[in-house]
């Protein structure tokens, strides 16, 4: 896909909390100018820097907008991708003019590209992933739908990351490995062999501490 879209003329942000904050952030960055929050937990006239927020699904959308998926939970984002492609709306990316994206690289609808990461090149990132500010997913890596590659986590080339996968602040995947669906590896963890069982992983290098609950 292109890396350089038609800016939207506004972008409506599915999710109030942490994660929007960012998607706002570089959704300015590459200049969007209006915006509006989508989050059943908001309050009643709650705002963000002046722009509104609603606890339902608007029954439309203005012209020249698209929609974001901004949950930080790797399944709740896939419940909004799929929503949204349900509604027959369009779908925003989102990358940041800092980061870095190699040739023959591909994103898929519904990413973040955080400021100052970098795709390397002909790695490609699945539908509705976040790859987070200063994160790194190196030269021919792949990572599936839905996933979360953490602030400043590396996944060094040619590993496979599955779908719906949580890696941590900080933690390194290295070269050519490959972690299953529904794997969370903890902060600063190092993944040193192929991991095939889904889980939660921790330490240096990680290990096993918990079945994961996949939904």
């Amino acid at each position: 896909m292109s890396h350089s879209p038609v800016v939207p003329t506004g972008l409506c942000v599915l999710g109030f909390g942490g994660h929007a904050r960012s998607v706002m952030d570089v959704a300015v960055a590459v200049g969007i100018q209006d915006f509006l929050f989508v989050d059943a937990n908001a309050a009643p006239g709650e705002t963000l820097l002046g722009f509104p927020t609603q606890t339902i699904f608007p029954e439309t959308l203005p012209s020249g907008w698209t929609v974001f998926p901004a949950a930080g939970s790797n399944a709740r984002r896939r419940e909004q991708v799929e929503w949204t492609l349900r509604a027959g709306w369009p779908l925003a990316t989102l990358v940041s003019p800092s980061a870095s994206i190699g040739v023959g690289s591909s994103l898929e609808p519904g990413c973040f590209v955080g400021h100052h990461a970098h795709i390397g090149p002909m790695a490609r990132v699945g539908a509705g992933c976040i790859v987070n500010t200063g994160a790194v997913v190196e030269h021919e890596a792949v990572v599936g739908d839905f996933s979360h590659v953490s602030v400043k986590a590396v996944i060094a080339g040619r590993s496979r990351i599955g779908r719906l996968v949580m890696v941590g602040a900080g933690a390194t995947v290295l070269d050519g490995l490959t972690i299953v669906d529904d794997v969370t590896i903890g902060g600063g963890g190092v993944v040193h062999r192929s991991i095939d069982q889904t889980g939660v992983y921790v330490g240096v290098p990680v290990r096993r501490v918990s079945v994961l609950r996949t939904i």
